[in-house]
C-alpha cells in the first residue's frame, strides 16, 4: 500500500488503474492506493462541520472556511488509520488477512513528518480533551448563550475521542515488535548523509529500522564508461556497511531495463536479497527498541535510566527539556515529547548524558525530606553532557 500523494504504485506494477480498495495483481499479492479522502470524511467530517459552523458565524469566507478546518498533515495520517485497518482486520478462522503489509512510503521528509504525527496529534488532542470535553458537555446551555457561538455537540466530541483511540492504536503498532522501517538510499555521499539523519531521527521517535537497500548500483560489467561510478559507489558502499553496522545492508544494482511489471519486481526483489544470504529480509527486528527503561542503584539509593538510541548525535545535537510529567527531546528540527511512565513521573532528574548514540537521562528516587524534587518540574531545558557515574542495571524494561 502506498502512503505517498504521488501514487507510483500502479506504474510499478504494470496495473491501469488501482482502487482505493486492496486489488490483486498477482495470486497472493494484493496492491492498494490508499483514498486518504475517503478516511478524511469518515473520521473528521463531524468536526469539520462544526468548525465551519463556528468561522461561519465569525463571518470568516466560506472558501477560506473550509481550508481552515483541516489540521496540516491531518490527511497523511488518516491514511495510515487504513494500515490499522488491514492489520486489525482478521479472516473468519481467526488469522489475520495478510503475512506481510509493506508501506511504500513518500521520500525521507514527508515520510519523517508522517510518523511523527500520530504521536504529536494525540498529545494535543489529549491536551484538548480530557477534562475539557467533559466541562464543555455541562457548560453547553451557558456557554452558548453567553457567547452567541455555537457549542460543539455530542457527536463532535465523540469524533475527537475516537480519533484520539484510532490514533493511539496506530501509533502501537507502528512501534511494536513486528514493525520496521527499511531505509532505501543510493551509494552517495549526500544521500548517506541523508539517510544517517533519518535513522538518528527514526530511533528518536520510537520506531525500528530493520535494514537499509542499497539501490541503483553499477553492475561489475557495466563497461569503461561505468568504472568511476563503480569506484565511487564502491567507496560509499563500505561507508554505509559501517555506517549501518550492525543491521544488513542488501544491494540492487542497475536493470537492463525499467521494471515494470511484476515479474520484473519480483527479479529485482530476488536479485537484491540474495546480496546477503542466509538473511530473511521478512525477519522481525530482535533486540530493545529504541526507547527503554532500567532500574539501577547506585551510591544514592534508588534510580532508574531512560534511554532514547540516538545513532550518529552528539551531545551537541540534543536538548532536553522537562516539563511536568513529560521529557521533550529535541534532535534537530526534530521533537518528540515522551510522557513520563508513572514510575519515573514524580521522581527527579539527577542527569543526562548522550554516550555511545544514546540519550541517557537519569533519575532518582525522592526522599521524604526531598519534597519540593517530589513535585512535577516546570518547563526547563538542559543541555545533556558526558558525564554520569558507574550504576548496575538491574532490570530492563519498554516503558508504556
Amino acid at each position: 500500500m502506498s502512503t505517498d500523494a504521488a501514487h507510483s504504485l500502479a506504474d510499478a506494477f504494470g496495473v491501469d488503474v488501482l482502487a482505493a480498495d486492496p486489488v490483486e495483481v498477482e495470486p497472493g499479492l494484493w496492491v492498494q492506493h490508499v483514498d486518504t479522502q475517503r478516511e478524511l470524511e469518515r473520521s473528521w467530517s463531524e468536526v469539520s462541520g462544526y468548525l465551519r459552523t463556528v468561522l461561519d458565524v465569525a463571518g470568516v469566507d466560506h472558501l477560506v472556511a473550509e481550508e481552515l478546518t483541516v489540521v496540516p498533515g491531518l490527511e497523511e495520517v488518516l491514511a495510515l488509520l487504513e494500515l490499522r485497518a488491514h492489520l486489525s482486520r482478521r479472516h473468519r478462522s481467526g488469522a489475520a488477512p495478510w503475512d506481510v503489509v509493506v508501506v511504500d512510503c513518500a521520500p525521507t521528509a514527508e515520510t519523517l513528518r508522517l510518523l511523527a504525527l500520530p504521536e504529536a496529534l494525540r498529545w494535543y488532542l489529549d491536551r484538548v480533551g480530557g477534562p475539557e470535553r467533559r466541562l464543555i458537555r455541562a457548560l453547553r446551555p451557558v456557554v452558548g448563550r453567553a457567547t452567541g457561538l455555537p457549542v460543539p455537540g455530542d457527536e463532535v466530541v465523540s469524533a475527537l475521542e475516537r480519533l484520539q483511540g484510532d490514533l493511539l492504536e496506530v501509533r502501537r503498532l507502528l512501534v511494536r515488535p513486528g514493525s520496521s522501517v527499511r531505509l532505501v538510499l543510493t551509494p552517495e555521499r549526500v544521500v548517506l548523509a541523508e539517510a544517517r539523519r533519518s535513522l538518528t531521527t527514526l530511533s528518536l521517535l520510537g520506531y525500528r529500522v530493520d535494514g537499509v537497500v542499497a539501490n541503483r548500483v553499477f553492475p561489475d560489467d557495466g563497461g569503461a564508461w561505468a568504472q568511476g561510478w563503480q569506484a565511487a559507489q564502491a567507496e560509499v558502499l563500505g561507508e554505509v556497511h559501517d555506517s549501518f553496522a550492525p543491521l544488513p545492508v542488501w544491494t540492487a544494482t542497475y536493470a537492463a531495463g525499467e521494471p515494470v511489471g511484476t515479474d520484473a519486481v519480483a527479479e529485482v526483489a530476488r536479485a537484491a536479497y540474495a546480496s546477503r544470504a542466509g538473511v530473511d529480509p521478512f525477519a522481525v527486528p530482535k533486540g530493545p527498541g529504541p526507547v527503554r527503561v532500567r532500574r539501577v542503584d547506585g551510591p544514592d539509593g534508588a534510580g532508574a535510566e531512560l534511554r532514547v538510541a540516538l545513532p550518529f548525535a552528539t551531545s551537541g545535537d540534543v536538548d532536553l527539556a522537562r516539563h511536568g510529567e513529560s521529557l521533550v527531546v529535541t534532535v534537530g528540527s526534530y521533537r518528540r515529547v515522551l510522557t513520563l511512565p508513572a514510575s519515573l513521573a514524580r521522581w527527579a532528574v539527577a542527569g543526562a548524558s548522550v554516550e555511545a548514540g544514546a540519550l541517557r537521562v537519569r533519575f532518582r528516587e525522592v526522599r521524604g525530606d526531598d519534597q519540593d524534587a517530589a513535585a512535577p518540574s516546570p518547563p526547563g531545558r538542559a543541555r545533556p553532557a558526558r558525564s554520569g557515574g558507574a550504576t548496575e542495571p538491574q532490570r530492563e524494561e519498554e516503558p508504556s
